[in-house]
């Protein structure tokens, strides 16, 4: 396992076989994801699923929200994440891939790049596509804080009126999730809202409704199924062996 490099808490997760080009996700709350003693353990999961030829080779990218040294509230994580914009999408692309790229071959195919995160994360994976679904071909999105986005979030209404973009979503809500019997600010409620706009607008999408609050326990027993649906086309393709279906992580 790969240590967190100094002063930036990011970090990158080789193919574990030389093939490639390899298909390359890319994590919000980097750490949160990697960490082997947390609840997700995405580079235990990915090392597992590649080794059983459950998805494709696989390069994980970890990535952790800025923040400002000194400043009393030093994250950046909600001006990061919860933006509707594609500013987090080109840094990705311009900053991120490129340094990864000069380590390690990446595959250029939007349908083999996969952006995840979860909470302010996961808004931030369903926008970076919803902007740049010609870098960004699949989502996986667990409990997203779309209710934290500056202006409401848009989604609702904008996806049922926009020709549908080239992208597969996984989306995960808790039934328990913050406010979620509440009339304003319901995490639940707004989950759903994306997930029915999805539903009309006739996109390749999976919901899997939780019963559980805002933690990322459900998040890591969800996480080797939804890498599994993304990527079972090219696992088919690839003529592997019979997926082995026993735990991962």
């Amino acid at each position: 396992m790969p240590a967190r490099p100094a002063g930036s808490g990011s970090t990158c997760r080789p193919p574990t076989t030389p093939l490639g080009p390899p298909t390359s996700p890319s994590s919000k709350d980097g750490w949160w994801y990697l960490d082997p003693d947390g609840q997700i353990r995405g580079g235990i999961v990915l090392d597992n699923l590649v080794h059983r030829g459950q998805i494709p080779v696989t390069i994980g990218i970890f990535v952790n929200p800025g923040a400002r040294t000194g400043a009393e509230h030093s994250t950046q994580l909600n001006v990061e994440y919860d933006a509707f914009d594609d500013r987090y999408a080109a840094f990705l692309m311009t900053e991120i891939l490129p340094e990864v790229a000069s380590r390690w071959s990446l595959h250029d195919d939007p349908g083999r790049r996969l952006i995840a995160g979860g909470s302010s994360g996961g808004t931030c994976a369903f926008t970076a596509a919803w902007h740049r679904p010609d870098w960004f071909g699949h989502v996986f999105c667990s409990l997203s804080s779309f209710v934290q986005m500056p202006g409401g979030n848009p989604y609702p209404a904008l996806t049922p009126v926009t020709p549908r973009k080239p992208v597969r979503i996984f989306m995960h809500a808790g039934h328990r999730d913050l406010q979620w019997n509440e009339q304003h600010e319901n995490w639940l409620a707004e989950n759903l809202r994306v997930a029915m706009a999805l539903a009309e607008a006739g996109y390749d999408f999976r919901l899997l409704l939780g019963d559980g609050g805002h933690t990322p326990n459900h998040t890591g027993v969800l996480l080797p199924d939804a890498l599994r649906w993304h990527w079972l086309s090219q696992v088919d393709r690839s003529g592997s062996k019979k997926p082995d279906e026993s735990p991962v992580a």
